[in-house]
């Protein structure tokens, strides 16, 4: 049931941990999570945004806790495969929407870093052994 531990699993937990407990955020602390983003003040405030921030990231909760149940399981496979969907597709829409907004600075950081979790992904680090 319980997984072993190997030192390539880190990223990916810190991936899941980061989408599991960021993910809350917006329940708590909606305009902090829009400001966060990196969305211009227009929308911090926006209770029509704070919303859709709050059910999209109740999303993003989701999948991090799909990625460690899979790791405490041993699917490595699994939590490899996400890693790939997640970074390249979500990667690309943040970076998308970032730029669209007029953030190109964090439409660069989202969509590297969706590149980075994407590659740890399709490289298979997390089963790699």
């Amino acid at each position: 049931m319980f997984s072993t531990f190997q030192l390539t699993h880190i990223p990916s937990l810190f991936v899941a941990s980061a989408l599991t407990f960021g993910g809350m955020v917006p329940l708590f602390a909606p305009q902090a999570a829009i400001r966060e983003m990196g969305f211009p003040a227009r929308l911090h405030a926006s209770k029509e945004a704070q919303s859709i921030m709050t059910l999209g990231m109740g999303r993003t909760t989701v999948i991090g806790i799909a990625l460690w149940t899979f790791y405490l399981q041993g699917k490595f496979e699994a939590v490899d495969t996400l890693l790939f969907i997640l970074g390249a597709y979500l990667g690309a829409i943040d970076a998308y929407v970032c730029v669209k907004e007029g953030v190109t600075g964090k439409a660069w950081f989202r969509g590297l870093s969706g590149a980075v979790i994407a590659g740890w992904g399709w490289c298979g680090m997390m089963a790699w052994v």
